[in-house]
């Protein structure tokens, strides 16, 4: 065997790829089995592609009897291109996802035994209830499900479909979601049918309909029907059972590596297993602290429990990131100490200090779109900026502010259930009522969310009426009502005519509270196990929206508008464009500027987090670290004091930052922090801290003030009009000065600071 020495010093003259030692005994470690715990930053992709070139070029290992699984499509293409760029004479080696690999043992599994099957996930146009038949999709079958209608085969359309008949509702967006997770967490944790039951899914009846589902696809058509999930469960099934297969597959590959491993499931753990049993020459790539999937089942405990199905496996520890400056690695380093059920990994960097990491708490949620616009309006590389949130939902009233600003973002996993979700859809249809109360059809769609508690039987009456009156005087002149109903319709009645043509803003606001829409949605949430928070928080975007629209009409036409831009941001990829992030896509990213946002409690963690078992809480610091860490040198952490007119706590996250990053001089322990654990060393911020001063985002500076002669010190030095130069912010001019308060415009964006820091600190001067 020749020395690796020489390998790599021969790759470090040709691609200027340097490794050091940990990744060097890496590369070196071929037989047997490994695990390397890579820390965010830390070049696994660049050490696992040496690796690879290393056993072929130098040991002459074939290209074709290594197998390398990775986490998804996107990395399996990134590996692809990075060995042909490192190792250009070298032949193809077999990257590509674990649901890639099982397909093709399935498909081979199916075709011995004669089975037909047919796909039914994907790409295909997914039909509602009641809608007309549509694209056919990917797998061009059509079948008769309920009612005589032919229907494509999708999984999303099945399951809505067998909740219908079961429990005569519309399964909803969110609820179909729900269900979707249900499912694969089953599968992918490989929970036997008898125990079903025992998971938590908020969807009623959700082991009945899964059962109903599982039926339907072995019995329900000619084909036999598959999901995604169904390759790994089949894969594994047909491992076990064939033989033959199994020689095939385990004789095929004398090295398998995983790379991602800490997002791998116990089935697909069981199919890697199956392939290196005779050879045992296994490299999984993981880092426990980046496990943020246990929701769709992954299983970061058997990253923990390595060395009991591995004994004489060698572990390897990557703590050097070359991704974030100091100020970042050693924060995150601190704050994943928290959790307890992880390796004692202590994450580095040798990179100099940068920005101090900073904290920002606005007067409120709505602020937080204006506020990224401003720190964003001037910045000329936006492709080096990310924000990145826990939901999904946060992202529309982002996308609303930066589109008005004119300012590009490229959304990285779009969705547009937010236009088509049935609060967005009530709520137009209230606004519709104010237009016109003469049409029954609308009046049924939110019939059973407004004052008056009108019944599915009162409503079948009303529709039954044509006589182009109100539906409110139709209900009290013809349909039979409780006493109590015919003043409560009245005022509703009255309500809707006061609101036409009131702008939308405060239009929503008395929907939410006179009309007892949100008393409504509480009464849904118990009934239904919907999530109230989530629903408020679409109410809350649609205020944001509706701000400073002038009628409803517009404000329907910049949901139009919106839904449009969303669709369009996702040809923005690679692009100069802001990227918009929930913290779980963000894995495997990085950007010299990240903000976090909506990092509140109840939110990260949530309250399934604290409530939950199996190490909630620990992933939803997992996850906060992931995001993190995907910054190079800017990082900021950003908070409210209140969310419409309830007041917002903090997460527990931010203030666990703040005394890492600011220790008090007596540590005060928090959640999963070792005691006696030394307080960090003090030393003045460089950077300034933004924080809320009387509504006002401030600069404050926890050091020594800087020493500029020519600094202005006194408020009657400064005058409207006057140039001056700040000591961030550069050239400006003073717009206007309260008691409190200066606004300077730096181009074109303007700030409003205070007057106070402005002064005692000496950040301006005369131009």
């Amino acid at each position: 065997m020749r020395d690796i020495a020489l390998f790599l010093a021969k790759k470090q003259k040709e691609l200027g790829v340097t490794l050091n030692e940990v990744q060097q005994r890496a590369v070196a470690q071929t037989e047997g089995s490994l695990l390397l715990l890579a820390s965010p930053g830390s070049g696994k992709t660049t050490t696992i592609i040496m690796r690879i070139g290393y056993m072929i070029e130098e040991l002459g290992v074939n290209p074709a009897r290594i197998k390398a699984v990775t986490f998804s499509r996107a990395s399996a293409h990134d590996m692809k291109q990075r060995f042909k760029r490192f190792f250009p004479e070298l032949a193809p080696v077999d990257f590509s996802t674990i649901h890639s690999l099982a397909f093709q043992m399935v498909r081979e599994h199916l075709w011995r035994k004669g089975v037909e099957y047919a796909l039914i996930e994907g790409e295909v146009e997914e039909e509602l209830e009641g809608g007309e038949p549509g694209s056919e999709g990917q797998s061009g079958i059509r079948t008769q499900i309920s009612g005589g209608q032919q229907l494509p085969l999708h999984k999303r359309i099945i399951l809505r479909r067998i909740y219908s008949e079961l429990l005569h509702e519309r399964l909803s967006d969110d609820q179909l979601e729900e269900l979707s997770t249900y499912i694969s967490y089953i599968k992918n944790k490989m929970i036997p049918r008898h125990s079903w039951n025992t998971v938590s899914c908020d969807v009623k009846e959700a082991p009945r309909i899964l059962a109903q589902y599982e039926d339907f696809k072995q019995k329900g058509h000619s084909k036999l029907l598959l999901d995604f999930d169904d390759m790994l469960t089949l894969a594994n099934e047909a491992l076990e059972q064939d033989a033959r297969l199994l020689s095939k597959y385990a004789g095929r590959y004398d090295y398998v590596l995983t790379d991602e491993s800490q997002d791998t499931s116990l089935i697909q753990h069981a199919i890697i297993e199956k392939l290196a049993r005779g050879h045992r020459n296994l490299c999984v790539v993981a880092d426990d602290d980046q496990s943020i999937y246990s929701w769709r089942g992954a299983e970061p405990s058997y990253l923990l429990n390595f060395q009991q199905h591995y004994k004489d496996a060698v572990i390897l520890y990557m703590e050097q990131n070359y991704r974030s400056s100091k100020n970042i690695v050693d924060a995150a380093n601190r704050f994943i100490k928290m959790n307890t059920g992880r390796y004692p990994k202590n994450m580095f960097t040798a990179n100099a200090e940068d920005h101090d990491i900073a904290f920002v708490k606005l007067p409120a949620f709505e602020r937080q779109g204006s506020y990224l616009v401003q720190e964003l309006r001037g910045m000329q590389k936006l492709s080096e900026a990310a924000v990145l949130y826990r939901n999904n939902a946060s992202s529309i009233a982002l996308m609303n502010a930066f589109d008005r600003a004119g300012i590009p973002f490229y959304m990285k996993d779009a969705d547009n259930r937010f236009f088509s979700h049935w609060v967005v859809e009530d709520i137009l249809n209230f606004m519709r009522m104010t237009f016109t109360d003469k049409r029954a059809d609308i009046l049924e769609a939110i019939h059973m969310k407004l004052n008056g508690y009108i019944s599915k039987e009162q409503m079948s009456r009303l529709k039954q009426i044509q006589n182009s009156e109100s539906v409110f005087d139709n209900l009290i002149q013809y349909v039979p009502l409780k006493d109590y109903q015919i003043p409560l319709i009245i005022e509703t009645k009255d309500t809707l005519k006061e609101m036409r043509g009131m702008p939308p803003l405060p239009a929503i606001r008395v929907i939410r509270i006179r009309l007892g829409y949100e008393k409504a949605l509480e009464r849904m949430c118990e009934r239904l196990g919907y999530q109230k928070d989530y629903l408020f928080s679409i109410l809350n975007t649609l205020e944001d929206i509706a701000e400073e629209l002038p009628t409803m009409e517009s404000f329907a036409g910049r949901l139009k508008e919106l839904e449009a831009a969303l669709k369009a941001s996702k040809a923005r990829r690679g692009q100069n464009a802001v990227t918009f992030s929930t913290l779980h896509s963000a894995k495997g990213l990085e950007f010299d500027n990240v903000y976090m946002i909506d990092l509140m409690d109840g939110i990260i963690p949530s309250k399934e987090d604290r409530n939950g078992s199996g190490g909630g809480m620990e992933e939803a610091v997992r996850l906060f670290y992931v995001g993190m860490t995907r910054a190079r040198s800017h990082l900021e952490l950003i908070t409210y004091e209140k969310r419409g007119d309830q007041k917002a706590e903090e997460s527990p996250f931010v203030a666990r930052m703040r005394r890492i990053v600011k220790p008090p001089q007596e540590k005060a322990e928090g959640y999963g922090a070792k005691p006696g654990e030394p307080p960090k060393p003090q030393k003045p911020a460089r950077r300034k801290r933004n924080v809320r001063s009387g509504g006002v985002i401030v600069q404050e500076h926890k050091g020594a003030a800087p020493t500029n002669p020519n600094a202005i010190k006194r408020a009657d030095e400064l005058r409207e009009g006057l140039a001056v130069m700040h000591s961030k912010f550069g050239q400006g001019r003073v717009v206007s000065m309260q008691a409190e308060t200066i606004e300077l415009q730096f181009g074109e964006a303007a700030k409003k600071l205070s007057l106070k820091a402005c002064l005692e600190l000496g950040l301006l001067e005369r131009v």
